[in-house]
This record gives structure tokens, sequence and C-alpha cells, in this order.
């Protein structure tokens, strides 16, 4: 069977209604896996309770009544006798099963128990008996096609298909798993919970060691790439490190000697630099460029936003005088933009800082050694790939201010070399958090006027831009209007918010930097990049709807240097794990109890950035079996011989469909 379309009961609009949820071949319909498992149980009866969830069978005693409140809503009675009693069973909008219902018929009620009544009200009827426990798998289906008509479907081309098994035999024999297509076969049509489990061990294992086989592969290609020839004496980077106008923490001068090791060894570089929000990472990046800027390379590093590239180019300058550096964003003028491409062309330009400007067609380097990639979730794994390869195996380094911890990071960074900054610079004082319910809103006011008073600058940010019918939330225009009643005769105030056009960002963006605008207020649009020394106060309103993750981002904003600064939560919901904000500033801490509660979605980005999508593993729930897995594929890949090559290249190509 090649496609689709070949399958009965598949006609054009179904089609395109599987089309929408992302079914496209074979393949993607019978690993279109259930989210979830209706399991039906026969109910003993004499143990329920009012309100009790049941499921009964039983014969009909009369024909069903009918009775219509208007076109759209209809309610169905029957009596239904169980041997033991009888029952009033009551379902609403199924009318049409009026006619196929007769005395005598075996049905199998779902619903729930109405004790004062001693009735059923149903959600759920079924024809026959209900002899064994019955477990029906439920799909994530639209209004235009149904879970039950997806099973059908899936059903109907099972037992024609044959299906590949990635999971090497040794492991298959190591770990007792049954065969590929039982597992595929049960997990869409179990008969027993038992089995169930058992399917799902076999396909979230063979899932996680398609995913992390590659992990380990493309770490162990890099390990192997041959690297571009430097030699650096360390003696001038300790001698540069002495000219800084601070003091470098232990763990930036690990980092740094990490890159260094790494940019004069006879590998290329893959490495991940990760830190918290104010940790140090970038005068990192800078030293990464500084060493490949004495091996006679040149360097680039990519910012996700032009305030960010902006700022990078400026510290840069000053802090690396002798490095002719170049800004490359998209305004640019024509004469302007043409000068940094010859530049870059001829070799005179050292760094070139900017953002995914760096990647257009035109842009030609003369010999680029090294890519650095600032906030590296923000790009797709596309842009990534576009600037490292305007190189001849440049050297790679990744930077992220959301702090993994380090047993998560080892396996989902898995083909990357790992460093991290946890010590904080010297002269910085912890941002005290605090937690305020709406009821509060006037301490919150207070608060924010003294820092007013004292010339300092305030963030206020709130999830939504626009109001909304639907969500009570406040929102960024409720907010301005709120903000000027409370302080707009005494500070001039900024608004900031994803829909508007970069021109604006940059121009609302630039009078907060400069002290103009004394409070601005916006969406989570500033919790990457931008590096205001005076603003001491972060204000987030309905902190609840944030995960811990972006709030301690957002909270980065603030306490840029020695001055005391705060960040109030504004929340009448979910204070208990919002209060472990108001506890650490530790963001390894903090993303590692993110992930505890919220999974990594929250927390890495990875269906946004398009790095990893599992369709039956969990990364939280099954973690185990992924550190499992990891020693499993790195083992594999030691004993595999090049006579079974080919079943690696066959894995290799199945976890294409990961990026």
């Amino acid at each position: 069977m090649a496609n689709l379309s070949e399958i009965k009961g598949i006609g054009v609009n179904t089609l395109k209604y599987l089309n929408d949820l992302g079914i496209k071949t074979i393949d993607d319909l019978v690993t279109y896996y259930p989210f979830r498992y209706d399991v039906y149980e026969k109910t003993d009866m004499d143990k329920i309770k009012d309100g009790d969830h049941v499921v009964i069978d039983g014969v009909c005693e009369n024909n069903p009544n009918v009775f219509h409140f208007s076109r759209k809503l209809n309610k169905m009675s029957l009596r239904l006798n169980t041997g033991k009693k009888i029952y009033n069973i009551t379902i609403f909008n199924r009318a049409y099963l009026k006619n196929k219902i007769k005395p005598g018929m075996a049905l199998t009620i779902i619903g729930k128990y109405d004790g004062k009544h001693k009735a059923i009200v149903a959600s759920n009827l079924e024809f026959g008996m209900l002899l064994k426990t019955k477990i029906t798998p439920i799909y994530h289906s639209n209004f235009k096609i149904s879970s039950k008509k997806i099973h059908q479907i899936i059903l109907s081309v099972i037992d024609k298909i044959n299906i590949n098994d990635y999971v090497p035999e040794i492991f298959n024999q190591k770990y007792k798993f049954i065969d590929k297509m039982k597992a595929l076969k049960i997990i869409h049509n179990p008969e027993s919970l038992k089995e169930l489990n058992l399917a799902k061990e076999k396909l979230k294992y063979e899932e996680l060691f398609v995913f992390m086989l590659k992990m380990s592969y493309l770490k162990q290609g890099h390990k192997k790439s041959a690297g571009l020839k430097r030699n650096v004496n360390y003696e001038n980077i300790d001698k540069k490190i002495n000219t800084l106008p601070f003091k470098l923490t232990s763990d930036q001068a690990k980092a740094i000697k990490n890159i260094y090791d790494d940019l004069t060894s006879a590998r290329q570089m893959n490495r991940l630099l990760q830190g918290d929000v104010g940790s140090g990472k970038t005068i990192v990046s800078f030293f990464a460029l500084y060493i490949n800027y004495l091996s006679g390379y040149q360097g680039a590093l990519m910012a996700p936003t032009e305030i960010l590239a902006i700022q990078h180019y400026q510290n840069i300058q000053k802090l690396f005088p002798e490095l002719n550096v170049s800004l490359l964003k998209g305004k640019l003028k024509v004469k302007e933009r043409r000068q940094v491409l010859e530049n870059l062309a001829s070799g005179k330009t050292d760094v070139v800082i900017g953002t995914h400007a760096l990647i257009s067609d035109d842009v030609i380097y003369h010999n680029l050694g090294l890519v650095i990639t600032d906030e590296q979730h923000r790009f797709g794994v596309a842009q990534r790939g576009n600037l490292k390869n305007k190189g001849k195996m440049p050297d790679i380094l990744y930077m992220s201010a959301t702090p993994i911890p380090r047993t998560y990071a080892l396996t989902l960074y898995g083909d990357m070399d790992i460093s991290s900054i946890k010590t904080m610079p010297s002269g910085r004082k912890p941002v005290k958090t605090i937690l305020k319910t709406n009821k509060e809103i006037k301490d919150v006011l207070y608060l924010m006027l003294n820092e007013i008073k004292k010339g300092h600058q305030i963030y206020v940010v709130a999830p939504l831009v626009i109001e909304s019918d639907k969500i009570d939330l406040e929102n960024v225009s409720e907010l301005a209007e709120k903000m000027t009643k409370a302080f707009g005769k005494i500070c001039k105030i900024g608004v900031l918010h994803g829909k508007m056009t970069n021109k604006e960002k940059d121009e609302v963006m630039a009078k907060f930097k400069n002290g103009e605008t004394k409070i601005l207020i916006s969406t989570t649009v500033i919790e990457v990049g931008v590096d205001v020394a005076n603003a001491t106060m972060m204000v987030i309103f309905d902190a609840f709807r944030f995960g811990l993750s972006a709030l301690h981002q957002l909270r980065g904003r603030v306490g840029r240097n020695e001055i005391e600064s705060f960040c109030v939560l504004i929340s009448d919901k979910e204070t208990k794990r919002l209060k472990i904000l108001t506890e650490t500033n530790d963001g390894f801490k903090i993303s590692e109890e993110d992930f505890r509660l919220r999974g990594s979605g929250d927390l890495f980005g990875f269906k946004q950035s398009g790095d990893m999508n599992f369709k039956i593993a969990d990364i939280k729930q099954d973690f185990g079996l992924l550190l499992k897995v990891k020693e499993d594929t790195e083992t594999y890949l030691k004993k595999l011989d090049t006579e079974k090559a080919f079943i690696l290249q066959e894995i290799l190509q199945k976890a294409q469909s990961l990026d």
C-alpha cells in the first residue's frame, strides 16, 4: 500500500482532514498514537454513590422515548434491566438511535449515577453486553474527523502493512520486547492493560533509541571531525583577561579554557555554553572570538534581536578595541551594507555581529572559523545550519540563558559538549522576589513609586496584548491606562509588544535604554537580551500564566549591577508554585523544578525549535528510560561493524523526521 489515498474509506475530504492533523503518509497514520484510553470495566452497583462514574450492561425494557428541546438538543430515555435492578437511563442528543433500540436488546451504558432518582445520565451507549474489560483508544481529532473514524481507518490498514523495527535485535532480546508489528496492533486495539503496557514499552524504547542514536552518532562525528588548525599561546589569553575592568568568575575562566582547548585541538568544536541570566556568558563568547581572531580566522555572532546585536557590538568594541568588528542588521543603508559585505569578503572584518541577516545569500565570508549563536533556542535548526555552512568546517558555540539541569542537558544535548556558568559576577545582589495578590496592588504601586523617586526604571509585564472576552487577564492596553493614571504626571511610560514593527520596538526600547522612559509596559518580548543597568524593578501581572523558567528569565532583566533590585509577581493562583521564585535565584534549581512540574516543552522550547518531537515517549515521565537508551546507543555505536553500517544509516534516515 503506497499512500493514504489508496486506503478504502479515505476520500478527498477525509484525506484533507487527516493531512490537517499532520497525517500525510501510511507511517504517519500507524504512528498516530492515542493520547489516552477509556477503560470500561463493569461497575459493582452495590457499592456506588451519588455522582460516581458507572459502566453497566443489561437488557432494554421498552421502546425509547425522545423529547426535543430544540433543533440541536434532544433527550432520549429508556429502562435498563441488569438482572438485579431496573435503572432509568437518560442520554442527550442520541435521538437518531431511537429506531435501532428495541425491547430485549442488550446494551452497555457508560455515565454518571444519579442516586436521588436511581437513574443514570449516560455519556455513551453501546450495543451488546460488556463481557470483559473494554479499552477504547482516544485520538486527538477535530470537528471534521472524529477519534472513532481515525481508529476505524487505522484498524483497516494495520494488518496490510510491513513496517521496520529500528531496535537492534541485541536489545530486543535483552529487554524481551514484543514484536514491533504486534506492538502497533496492540497500541491501537488493546485487549488488556497488561499487553498495552508491553506495547508502550517497546514503542517508547524504539522512539527514544532512534533519537539518542542520532545524538550519540552526531557527537562521535564531531569528535572525529577535523578542526581548523590553530596555534595560540594561552599566555596571550591570560594577558587579555588581566586587562578587563572586572574580574572573571571561576566558571567564566573555566569556560574560556574549555573553549580554548576545543579551538586548539584537532577536532571541530561543538559546545553549548549555558548559564543563568546575567552570569556573564557574553564575555566568554567574546574571548572565543578573540582566540579565533588570534588564529587568523573570522568569527560571527548571531543574536535573536537587533537590540541585542547592537548591544554586543558596542560592548565588544569597548573591551576588544584591537578587533575590526562589523555590525550586520536588516536596516542598514544600501551603502553601509555594501561596505560591510565587502569587508567580510576581503577579510578586513575580524568579527561580525548581527541578526539572521548574517545568513543572507549575499553574505560571503573570507575565512569563517567560528560561529556563535546567542539564545540558540530562538533560532530554528535550519537557521543555525545556514550560518555554519557559510564556512568550511567552522567551530560552533551555542549560548543559552535557560539553564538545564546537567543530567537532562547531557542527554538532550547529547551531541554537544557543555560548559555551565553558575557563579554570578561579584558585586551583584540577588534580586528580591515578592509575591502579591491583586488585592495588594496598592503596595505594589508604592514600591514602584519608591524606585521612580530614586531615579530608577521599571519593567511591567502582561501576558496579553489586547483584551480577551474569554480570558480575564491584565493586558498591555489596560496596564498602560492604569500606569498612566498612577504615574503619568511624574514620568514617561512606554509600551512594547510583539505586534509592533521592529522599527517601533527599537524606538521604544532605545528610549527606555537611554533613560527617557521610566516605566516600560511590555509582553514577554523583553525576556531576552536587553541590558538596562538602571532598571531595578520587574512587575509581572498574572504570573501564574508563565512557567518558572520564563519568569526567571524575565526577572533577569533587573539586578544587572550592585543596586538592590526587585521582582514582584502578582497572582491570585498557583501561589505555592510561584513561591519557589521567592526562595531561590538559582536558575538551575528553578529549571529543574520547572521540568518536574511542567515537562520539557516550557523549559526547552523543543517543539518550537524543531529539535525534538516525540509521538509516544514523554521526556519527563520516561527520563529513566531515556538514560538507559543513551547508554545502549553509545554501546551499540562502539560495537557496530562496517557490515552492519546500513542498519545505522536506515535508523538515521528515520531520525530525520525529528528535525
